[in-house]
């Protein structure tokens, strides 16, 4: 008997079609540690489950991509559901994931947890990026449901907290697919408008498939961007979602985020009150010291007697005049002794007086006072000046005395 020879593409294909009609391999469970996982442009995810001793091939096309909860990482734990079959081209058989969960604890978790990680190192959680709310908010918008309790529940406290806020409703779905994208929206809307001075962004309890609206990244990046201050007021108090990291302030319940975002009217009419009262002591404290000040005042002789007040003040006028001229007087007196004094210092200093006494003082033409015989030639003329006059002289001889 004739053996038959095969291609290797008909070998491969009969071996695929063996495997596609096992069916036990057209839907298996699989359990391992992802490895080499790569994403590519197409959207298909390419990696290796291993355990530890063995390795297989896996490939999940985008179609059943989008459908995952979580990002697949190297070194993750999962159970990947699909069938084995032989990829023709390579001669090699892999598992081809229909769908894929974490193993050990929920695809929810998962995603969470790194969406968390990732949005933290992005700085959205940032302390210093969160914004104070506005004491008396004239305006509040809310993003909510408007078939949910919870807003029912957050009016009601609004109104009878503190009225005077107006209340802006912007509804949006908060489940399903629609969900998120509606309400990033809203908060998107609300900030371009300035339609509120604060927005609270919730809803009511629910598991976390419920929630799961408020831990997608679209409405994370909205509470960031919005310059409108934002309280997270999602589920009851244990639950926790990536909004209630990102907002400006987290509330437990939709019924505490009214409580939050408003005053209590009865505590401020206290305040008033305490107020009015401390403003009312201290008017009356002001209003006893101007009436004290004003009976010192009445009593003043000013006030009660002007003419002996202004006769008072008459004499104090006339004993500063006298005062003035006593000093006035002791002034020029020191002045004419210093006055005095100096002329007799000068006139004992004078050149006259030397020549009241018979001395003479020689001067050339010019005025200049002659102390030497070389200071003139003769034939030269001179003054010279006595006590009663001058005489007008001519240079006939000049000896040098031997020294």
């Amino acid at each position: 008997m004739a053996q038959t020879i095969l291609s290797i593409t008909q070998l491969n294909e009969y071996i695929r079609g063996k495997m596609d009609a096992d069916p036990r391999l057209t839907q298996v469970a699989v359990r391992g540690e992802i490895s080499n996982y790569k994403l590519y442009p197409s959207g298909h995810h390419y990696f290796t489950l291993k355990d530890e001793a063995s390795a297989l091939r896996c490939v999940m096309f985008k179609g059943n991509a989008m459908r995952l909860r979580f990002r697949p990482e190297n070194g993750m734990k999962v159970i990947a559901v699909g069938k084995v079959s032989v990829f023709p081209r390579d001669g090699a058989y892999q598992l081809y994931c229909s769908a894929m969960t974490t193993d050990g604890v929920g695809d929810l978790y998962a995603a969470f947890e790194q969406l968390k990680k990732k949005l933290s190192a992005q700085g959205l959680f940032d302390p210093a990026h969160k914004k104070p709310l506005p004491r008396y908010p004239g305006t509040i918008g809310i993003i909510t449901s408007s078939a949910g309790a919870a807003v029912h529940d957050m009016l009601r406290i609004l109104r009878k907290r503190y009225p005077l806020s107006n209340v802006r409703l912007l509804p949006v779905r908060v489940q399903g697919a629609e969900a998120p994208g509606e309400i990033a929206a809203a908060i998107a809307y609300a900030n371009h408008y300035r339609l509120a001075d604060l927005l609270i962004v919730g809803r009511g309890g629910g598991s976390m498939e419920d929630l799961w609206a408020f831990n997608d990244e679209r409405v994370a990046y909205a509470i960031y961007q919005s310059q409108i201050p934002v309280i997270s007021a999602v589920g009851h108090e244990p639950d926790v979602t990536i909004s209630d990291y990102v907002a400006d302030l987290r509330a437990a319940t939709p019924s505490n985020a009214a409580e939050l975002a408003v005053p209590d009217q009865d505590a401020l009419r206290q305040s008033l009150d305490s107020m009015s009262t401390a403003m009312a002591v201290a008017l009356n404290r002001q209003l006893k010291a101007a009436r004290q000040h004003l009976n010192v005042l009445s009593q003043s002789p000013a006030l009660r007697g002007p003419t002996a007040y202004i006769e008072q003040r008459e004499k104090g006028l006339e004993l500063l005049k006298s005062r003035l001229a006593a000093a006035q007087n002791q002034q020029l007196t020191r002045k004419n002794q210093r006055y005095i004094a100096a002329v007799s210092k000068l006139d004992a200093m004078s050149p006259l007086k030397v020549l009241s006494r018979g001395y003479a003082m020689a001067q050339t033409q010019e005025g200049t006072v002659i102390r030497s015989v070389r200071q003139v030639e003769p034939g030269q003329r001179i003054r010279i000046s006595l006590t009663d006059g001058k005489l007008s002289a001519t240079v006939t001889e000049k000896k040098e005395d031997a020294v």
